[in-house]
């Protein structure tokens, strides 16, 4: 009998058991879809209307945006080049090639891809105050994620360094100089040596000011005044703009600082063969998620002095970067964050070593052109020795007539960078590598074309 009603108790309680978590799982169901309903509730059009105008078709030649062209209320394809019509299906192939630009839309199909795990949704008061709750311009969570993509990508030591961040790194590389010619005994001279990104040039001349100034000559090695009497402020960009070679200062002496633009310091532009570990570090979002037009740089600064002269130029001159850029840029860092950073590095990295090896190919065929030569180089990031995959070709025209290489290249449909912009000849140009895969397929057919043309050429590639 004891055990009978033992029995009839513990069914009794199993019962119980069974029907609570029916009622919790069955109200956290409707809870949950409640919740979920509310949540969507103000956001919901916002959603409606960015995934309408996402999925615009465009014939795969060209996009559509919420902030575009509206025709007739309804946005319209905003077309890639020699593209055209209302769906931008319709091609010209007789149209030039446009190489000049840096724009770095080779990642778009990535982060189409990945489309649920970068996007934001802002609302109409986010962030309307001139700071943070802690009285600053930046997010604390965006330079942590920083900080963390760094240590993923093994290509910067961020430990002991200050973070600022900039519009672009533009900014950031007037900001330092402003910074490192702060009481000086004598004018800067600000030097690189050649070929360097022509905004050094431009930018130190546009605000030139009784602290620094631009020197013309850049042959840093053979200026012996450079080592020990003269202020210097040398810009080196490694991996090189235009050339894609890593480089190290040439300057030397107690009174040279210099500015590292890493803008291309990432896995999928060059071999990391350690990590970056200078007083003064300039990174950029555009050439590391594409994000061009968001306008993010920053800089990882050893000294405190100088982080606050930049601070201080920052501040004046912006009173710090839009808010809206730095939500979408901390969202970028978090999608990179979650794949371990193997996701994009991975994807970016064969798409530009295959881009380099299909130029390769075609430059292999021809004796009149020429480009740069990257060594095989051991990648701390891949943890194996890797080959070149740079943002731009450094082309070279070898005939003796051929004195502008440029306008040999527009003769045969391409606009690239000339030489001179970069303070080096006029035989060389700067071809772009990192627009999509309309201007790159587009760039390997008139090239193929102008190598068939040559004499003794053999083959062609047929892109």
């Amino acid at each position: 009998m004891a055990n009978e009603k033992r029995i009839f108790w513990y069914s009794l309680l199993l019962l119980a058991s069974v029907a609570l978590n029916l009622f919790f799982i069955t109200n956290q169901y409707y809870l949950g879809t409640e919740l979920k309903s509310q949540k969507l509730s103000w956001s919901l059009k916002a959603a409606e209307e960015a995934e309408a105008v996402a999925s615009i078709s465009c014939s795969g030649h060209g996009r559509a945006f919420l902030d575009g062209l509206i025709v007739d209320g309804k946005p319209i394809c905003e077309c890639n080049t020699c593209y055209g019509g209302s769906d931008c299906s319709l091609f010209s192939p007789d149209c030039s090639a446009d190489a000049n630009s840096g724009d770095p839309l080779f990642l778009e199909p990535f982060w189409m891809e990945h489309a649920a795990s970068s996007a934001v949704l802002i609302s109409g008061w986010h962030r309307m105050s001139y700071t943070f709750y802690d009285k600053s311009f930046i997010s604390q969570q965006l330079e942590n994620h920083v900080r963390r993509v760094h240590e993923v990508a093994k290509n910067a030591v961020t430990k002991g360094k200050y973070v600022l961040f900039g519009v672009g790194s533009t900014q950031l590389l007037a900001a330092a100089v402003y910074a490192l010619s702060m009481n000086l005994s004598s004018p800067a001279s600000v030097v690189a040596s050649s070929p360097y990104y022509p905004l050094y040039k431009f930018q130190t001349n546009y605000f030139e000011n009784k602290r620094f100034k631009f020197d013309e000559d850049t042959s840093l090695s053979s200026n012996s005044s450079y080592n020990t009497e003269a202020n210097v402020i040398e810009f080196v960009t490694s991996p090189n703009n235009p050339d894609g070679n890593l480089k190290e200062a040439v300057s030397q002496g107690p009174l040279v600082r210099v500015i590292y633009d890493h803008a291309y310091y990432w896995p999928h532009f060059s071999a990391i063969p350690s990590p970056a570990n200078e007083d003064v570090m300039i990174f950029t979002m555009s050439k590391l998620t594409g994000h061009a037009g968001s306008r993010i740089g920053w800089a990882l600064i050893k000294d405190e002095q100088v982080y606050e002269d930049m601070n201080t130029y920052i501040s004046v001159s912006e009173m710090g970067i839009s808010r809206e850029a730095q939500l979408r840029a901390l969202q970028l860092m978090k999608a990179i964050l979650d794949g371990n950073g193997t996701d994009i590095f991975d994807y970016a990295y064969k798409k530009m070593s295959y881009r380099w090896k299909k130029l390769s190919e075609i430059v292999s065929l021809s004796s009149r052109f020429s480009i740069q030569e990257i060594p095989p180089l051991f990648c701390n990031f891949f943890e194996k020795v890797r080959g070149p995959s740079p943002a731009y070709a450094w082309v070279k025209c070898e005939r003796e007539e051929d004195t502008n290489c440029n306008e040999v290249l527009r003769a045969g449909n391409i606009i690239g960078r000339e030489g001179s912009l970069f303070s080096d000849e006029d035989r060389y140009v700067r071809l772009s590598l990192l627009k999509s895969d309309d201007d790159f397929n587009l760039l390997m057919d008139h090239l193929s074309k102008l190598v068939a043309e040559e004499n003794g050429a053999k083959t062609a590639w047929i892109f």
